[in-house]
């Protein structure tokens, strides 16, 4: 299902909850809303299902216009974070319950029923109740309740948030797959980062009820287009005076540019491993975190506390030692907006792998 947004406003009270808010999704595409709590993305979510009716704003389905169309109209299929599954029922007759409503033969119940529960990996469970599947299992079965009437759009509102996180994890790997193969153009609303860099095609900030910004994970990881992009997503860290960081001396022209620093910027180590003298600068090692695959080091830099990532083949580096440390780029920032800078000290620019 093609899907186009224009101009969406929401109002609950006296409170804006979605702003002008446009954008497209092409058929097919798995999409992230994310954001902070409270800033608008389940509003759109709701809207886009039915349930919530705009204030202003055009929803387009297949360029049709279906503001005032009924949800159960749309070919939506929902998928809440809480399961929302019938106790009373088995993982058979939950899965067949929208075809059930829809009165469809007995003979197509059937096998579509058994259909999903072999793509969702429930061969064997048809006779189970809710209260005899693990989390997992029961947000499998709400995934294959809701693909059963074959919907052209499938939204899921925080689908893991319920579930533990080892297990959040496979169903992550395994929700991509099963969209892959499915096809169906999917929407799923997230706080998590690393879920919505995972799964995405693309991912939409929601921030205060308005896009911060559509792109892939990568492009909004290596070229945000606000500040708020720039300091939500991936980790980093805030210096009020861009000018004092050496390399950057031209953003003191603009006393207002601050700078966001992300770890794999920054380059820490001991005087051989570094030899871009003109471009490095000292620093003493003020923490260093152990991260399974490699070390979280925390660095002084004059006044200012930098965050850096250091292989675990490297020599390990200890608290109160002396160090270089090299910046290879920052996001320069104000509130006007922002852009990446380079180091303009090196003498050969190296390509930072992220």
């Amino acid at each position: 299902m093609h899907i186009e947004v224009n101009n969406l406003n929401k109002h609950f009270g006296q409170f804006h909850a979605v702003k002008d808010v446009s954008f497209k999704i092409e058929k097919g595409h798995l999409i992230g809303l994310l954001g902070p709590s409270g800033g608008g993305k389940t509003s759109i979510l709701r809207m886009l299902a039915g349930l919530e009716n705009p204030d202003t704003g055009e929803i387009r389905f297949h360029g049709e216009v279906v503001n005032h169309v009924r949800p159960q109209e749309r070919g939506i299929g929902v998928v809440f974070q809480n399961y929302a599954l019938f106790k009373h029922m088995t993982v058979f007759d939950n899965i067949a319950f929208g075809l059930t409503i829809k009165k469809t033969p007995k003979a197509q119940i059937r096998q579509r029923v058994m259909e999903l529960v072999e793509l969702t990996g429930l061969s064997g469970f048809e006779k189970r109740y809710p209260h005899q599947l693990s989390g997992g299992q029961r947000q499998r079965v709400a995934f294959a309740r809701a693909l059963a009437p074959e919907p052209q759009l499938l939204l899921l509102d925080e689908p893991f948030a319920a579930i533990d996180a080892k297990i959040r994890q496979e169903l992550r790997t395994w929700l991509r797959e099963l969209i892959e193969r499915v096809g169906i153009t999917s929407i799923f609303v997230t706080h998590d980062q690393e879920e919505a860099i995972e799964v995405a095609d693309e991912i939409m900030i929601i921030n205060q009820g308005r896009l911060e910004q559509k792109g892939t994970p990568w492009e909004i990881y290596k070229q945000p287009k606000t500040p708020f992009v720039a300091t939500f997503v991936g980790e980093s860290t805030v210096v009020d005076q861009a000018g004092e960081l050496k390399g950057f001396a031209h953003s003191r022209n603009d006393a207002s540019l601050k700078a966001l620093v992300r770890p794999e910027y920054v380059e820490v180590g001991l005087d051989h491993e570094i030899l871009l003298d003109s471009a490095s600068e000292r620093g003493r090692v003020r923490h260093v975190h152990f991260r399974g695959s490699q070390w979280m080091v925390e660095v002084e830099v004059g006044r200012h506390r930098l965050m850096t990532y250091r292989s675990l083949e490297k020599e390990t580096l200890s608290p109160g030692q002396d160090v270089k440390v090299l910046i290879h780029r920052i996001f320069l920032f104000n509130d006007d907006g922002g852009r990446i800078a380079e180091n303009t000290l090196k003498e050969d620019p190296m390509p930072i792998m992220i």
